[in-house]
């Protein structure tokens, strides 16, 4: 082809892209419609976000692997290495923020059971109202270059007439997450439960965030001042930067520390305060969906508390190798994913994690009564594994928003107990006075998060205790 017909293409292309936006200017070249067993909406094959695509055999290789918990290179939408049968990008057309998806959601991907899927998820921090809501500005203060700024992050951030447009954004009322999905499971149905296995969780950028907002986290100010057990003086952030009474987020002085990954350590202060600390990528928010509402931004389908249908669930465990189990009540089960995390500590104390986009591969089974595919408490609980433990969890509110919020930890905890009972009982024959006993002797219970609104428990129990 000639220079000038080089030219021409690429003016034609770009008209395209225009019109139709860039995913779906791939499916018109591909002929992949709507309706294809394995991509609907702005889904595309792996195959054509990228040259070395995966089938979800060399997926599983991979997990937990050399493309998992360590950053080696910037990864724009689309680009490098894409492990799962099918890719789906975080465009502003895929994502809802700070809302997560209902049972009458419209889809944006489809995928077979048992089948891959490759997200490019991406974080809220630094693009939120509180930080200008400009990811290339906020984070050339903390020295990093536009090209190492993620496209679809400042896409997903821009002024209203280019970027996110889905619902109009109320930066107190609404979730933080960017929320991707949902996707829809060929064969799920009410009843049936969704396994979720995360075979990748890779670093898309070399840097994080963790921030304390003022009346958030473990320490923040209530409404009738210091909350039990501490003194005024000893909120955080300090009570004397408060500044949400001028009703402007930049000048709320809420306080977001900067974090930078080298390889698979993140540092983050300076001099002698400096500490350094390994990443455990994982994704905070896994979910089908739940809420029975048809508004988008109904307080049932706010992206912050957890509930039955998963969602920002916060347990540092569910990296790459684990396995996460959710009751579908939803036909295609309407899969989401969002807040990527680089690290967390149990209980996510000031608020968030270190936040960082995160490219997650996973594969999406439909497990079935009966089937004996799942543990028998997932078709009610959401339920988790990893290689070596089987994770029963309780939440304090299951239901959301729903009928107010509890933000009880004891509530969370005897419901995990409860369920890591009837887990013992019914899938290993033990006896419930045996189970609750080496519950006591063997098993750890631990805060998964305190900031959710609704809060949360896992427990651990170790799988070679159960012969």
């Amino acid at each position: 082809m000639t220079p000038r017909g080089q030219q021409d293409g690429r003016t034609a292309a770009q008209t395209l892209v225009a019109a139709l936006g860039r995913r779906r200017f791939l499916q018109a070249a591909l002929g992949v419609g709507a309706g294809s067993a394995l991509a609907a909406g702005s889904a595309v094959p792996a195959s054509a976000a990228t040259s070395s695509a995966s089938t979800g055999a060399s997926a599983a290789r991979g997990a937990g692997g050399r493309g998992s918990g360590k950053f080696s290179g910037i990864l724009q939408p689309g680009r490098g290495r894409i492990r799962g049968d099918v890719y789906l990008s975080s465009d502003t057309d895929d994502v809802l923020w700070g809302y997560v998806p209902s049972v009458h959601a419209d889809v944006v991907a489809r995928v077979r059971s048992g089948r891959t899927i490759t997200i490019d998820s991406v974080s809220h921090e630094g693009i939120l109202e509180d930080q200008g809501r400009d990811p290339v500005a906020y984070f050339a203060e903390h020295g990093v270059r536009r090209r190492e700024v993620l496209d679809d992050a400042a896409a997903i951030a821009a002024a209203i007439a280019a970027g996110y447009t889905r619902t109009a954004r109320n930066f107190d009322v609404d979730g933080p997450h960017v929320v991707t999905g949902p996707v829809f499971v060929e064969g799920a149905e009410p009843g049936d439960v969704l396994k979720i296995e995360t075979l990748e969780a890779t670093p898309r950028v070399p840097y994080g965030v963790v921030s304390s907002r003022h009346g958030k986290g473990s320490l923040a100010v209530t409404a009738a001042g210091a909350p039990a057990g501490i003194t005024l003086d000893e909120v955080m952030p300090p009570v004397a930067t408060d500044g949400r009474g001028s009703g402007v987020p930049t000048e709320y002085g809420n306080v977001s520390v900067f974090a930078e990954v080298d390889g698979d350590h993140a540092t983050m202060g300076s001099g002698r305060g400096r500490v350094r600390f390994p990443l455990r990528t994982f994704f905070g928010m896994m979910g089908v969906a739940y809420a029975e509402t048809t508004s988008l931004t109904a307080p049932e389908a706010n992206s912050i508390p957890p509930t039955l249908g998963g969602g920002n669930i916060d347990i540092s465990h569910l990296g790459a190798g684990s396995t996460f189990y959710l009751p579908v009540s939803a036909e295609g089960a309407l899969f989401y994913v969002g807040d990527p995390h680089m690290a967390m500590g149990d209980g996510e104390v000031a608020l968030t994690a270190m936040e960082g986009s995160l490219r997650g591969t996973f594969r999406l089974t439909v497990c079935k009564p009966g089937s004996g595919d799942a543990p028998s408490v997932a078709y009610s609980y959401p339920f988790a594994e990893t290689a070596d433990a089987w994770i029963p969890i309780g939440l304090s509110d299951p239901d959301g928003s729903a009928g107010g919020q509890l933000s009880d930890l004891d509530v969370a905890m005897r419901r995990a107990v409860v369920n890591a009972l009837d887990f013992l009982q019914r899938d290993h024959g033990l006896d419930r006075a045996v189970a609750y006993a080496y519950l006591s002797a063997a098993a750890d219970f631990a805060v998964s998060q305190v900031v959710d609104r609704t809060v949360g428990v896992h427990g651990l129990i170790r799988k070679s205790d159960l012969g």
